[in-house]
């Protein structure tokens, strides 16, 4: 074989290793339950906070523990093992990257979606 050839075999493999890669480490957004029905597969969940429930962060242990609601208005409890993120409170949605377990989803990455601050009462001046 030619080594052009060669060189264009190695390549499509890695490119195919990459797509597979990138398809098995990609998560699929889902509401509790179904995260519930396959304890331990990563999954994302967006929701809200539930702000009638308490929040806490356990300095000893090292983990924030909050309520969230999802899409189909089911709350649960989750529990982040990192400090609590900067504006959570103030946050619209929160996207959960974790998996669950039979008392709690255990979320390993929370981004936030904050508040525009280009709103109809904010809107900029002509």
């Amino acid at each position: 074989m030619k080594k052009s050839n060669i060189l264009l075999l190695i390549f499509i493999a890695v490119a195919i290793g990459a797509v597979v890669a990138t398809i098995s480490d990609s998560s699929t957004y889902v509401t509790f339950e179904k995260a519930e029905k396959n304890p331990g597969k990563v999954y994302t969940v967006i929701g809200q906070l539930n702000r009638d429930k308490p929040m806490d962060f356990d300095a000893r242990a090292g983990v924030f523990s909050f309520y969230a609601i999802d899409k189909e208005g089911e709350s649960r409890k989750v529990l982040y093992f990192k400090p609590k993120p900067t504006d959570f409170e103030r946050s619209e949605d929160i996207t959960m990257k974790g998996f669950a377990t039979d008392t709690a989803f255990i979320a390993d990455d929370i981004l936030l979606k904050c508040p525009s601050k280009y709103n109809e009462q904010n809107k900029l001046e002509e």
